[in-house]
């Protein structure tokens, strides 16, 4: 048994507020768990993405947020959860004006090939992104695979 504080876990760098990795602060080996705090206009993702090989369940515990998905738009309020099967794309976001708090839970705990796509402004339609590390590991960026342009930076 593993017993822990969520806000004893350090907060990583990510498009959140606030994401603590709890995975391996449970010791777990076959699931991926995530904190998140969302402010608005805050995303779970650096894009609209899908994981190869991973399934994802969100549960909101406060606040709402919208995920985009292949089917359209879906709103989900605190208490509720959704669930994303793997190869499904999906971003939720934060549109409202109160904080969003959520648990991400993933298995298998590696999720494989994953894809992220981002409006790419230089290209005029959304592309694939990568994440990159800048400014000495404060800040990360995403970058268009197609023409190199910077898509968007989260510090």
């Amino acid at each position: 048994m593993d017993k822990i504080r969520i806000d004893d876990v350090d907060q990583r760098l990510d498009s959140a507020t606030v994401q603590r990795p709890l995975t391996d602060a449970v010791n777990a080996t076959n699931v991926a768990l995530n904190y998140y705090e969302l402010a608005p206009g805050d995303s779970f993702a650096y894009g609209y993405h899908m994981h190869e090989k991973q399934e994802e369940v969100f549960v909101i515990q406060e606040g709402s947020v919208t995920f985009e998905t292949e089917a359209g738009d879906v709103r989900v309020d605190a208490g509720e959860l959704i669930r994303f099967a793997p190869g499904e794309y999906q971003q939720g976001i934060n549109t409202g004006d109160e904080r969003v708090v959520a648990l991400a839970i993933g298995a298998p705990r590696e999720s494989g090939k994953s894809e992220i796509l981002r409006r790419c402004a230089s290209c005029d339609e959304r592309t694939p992104n990568t994440v990159e590390r800048v400014d000495e590991g404060v800040a990360k960026i995403t970058r268009c695979l197609e023409c190199g342009s910077e898509t968007a930076r989260f510090e």
